[in-house]
């Protein structure tokens, strides 16, 4: 790990050189140095340095991204009740009788938040490791795999609805099967499992229950569809995973990280103010 050490003040350069493990501290001084508020906030940056050091090591002791069989079997199983449900008398017979039960919950009031709230789960993913919450990967990696989840599910959903041309209950447009705002939440839920543990995958999974409910309760989709769509993003999900070491091979990530740190510096007894910029890369 390099690690850039920076301090400013008004006026006046002086560069000290490599100090330490591979820290390079370049102050910026004024007539007075400021030796002592250059020191807390040397200190403070230090903290912060090997707090993000052991970021970078937490974040190397991850679960294997690569492909495993037994990650097929929940989604491969939920597309196959889906489909079984688009032209069969039995099924058929499930989803007009869920239909009717919601028509009678629902009446005349409609709720459309799920056209917006479905990208919740997504940004909860990408989002969560900012405010605090421990991710498994650094900002970078998580757009990326979120990028190209969701890449996946989009051509996933468009082929299958394209190619299927299931009527929609409330339309005459046949683009019911699969539902592509079930797959969206419940791809962005299964990123949120495997990014910040069981915990919060529960709560992901439980918010995309409820978009899928409310595709139904909106009469926009059949049973079937939000069933199919559901094993839809969690596959997305695992492929965004998959896709990942190629990723960090191609892109030259490796196993770095990359942290950015500024803290004042001030002085009341000479009247000088400056600032501590630490990088660590």
């Amino acid at each position: 790990m390099k690690v850039l050490y920076f301090c400013a003040q008004t006026v006046g350069r002086h560069i000290c050189g490599l100090t330490g493990k591979g820290m390079l501290c370049l102050q910026v001084v004024s007539r007075n140095r400021m030796r002592r508020s250059a020191l807390v906030g040397a200190l403070f940056c230090r903290v912060l340095i090997l707090s993000a050091q052991q970021a970078v090591v937490d974040s190397v002791q991850l679960e294997p991204c690569s492909f495993r069989v037994h990650q097929l079997i929940l989604p491969a199983a939920l597309v196959t009740v889906g489909a079984l449900g688009v032209d069969n008398g039995w099924a058929c017979f499930v989803k007009d009788g869920v239909r009717d039960g919601f028509q009678e919950l629902r009446g005349d009031c409609r709720f459309r938040t799920d056209d917006y709230l479905q990208y919740l789960p997504v940004a909860a993913h990408v989002g969560m490791g900012l405010v605090g919450v421990k991710a498994r990967h650094p900002f970078r990696e998580r757009v990326a795999v979120t990028a190209t989840a969701y890449a996946a599910m989009g051509l996933l959903v468009n082929v299958t609805k394209y190619a299927v041309r299931e009527k929609r209950p409330d339309t005459e447009a046949r683009n019911s099967f699969p539902s592509g705002h079930t797959a969206t939440a419940f791809m962005g839920a299964e990123l949120v499992r495997k990014e910040y543990g069981n915990v919060y995958g529960m709560g992901a999974y439980a918010f995309a229950t409820g978009i899928a409910f409310l595709r139904l309760y909106n009469d926009r989709h059949w049973l079937n569809d939000i069933i199919a769509g559901a094993g839809v993003g969690i596959l997305s999900a695992h492929i965004g995973y998959w896709l990942l070491p190629l990723e960090q091979r191609w892109l030259g990530w490796g196993n770095s990280s990359t942290a950015i740190v500024v803290a004042p510096a001030c002085n009341p007894v000479d009247r000088n103010l400056g600032f501590v910029l630490t990088a660590c890369f």
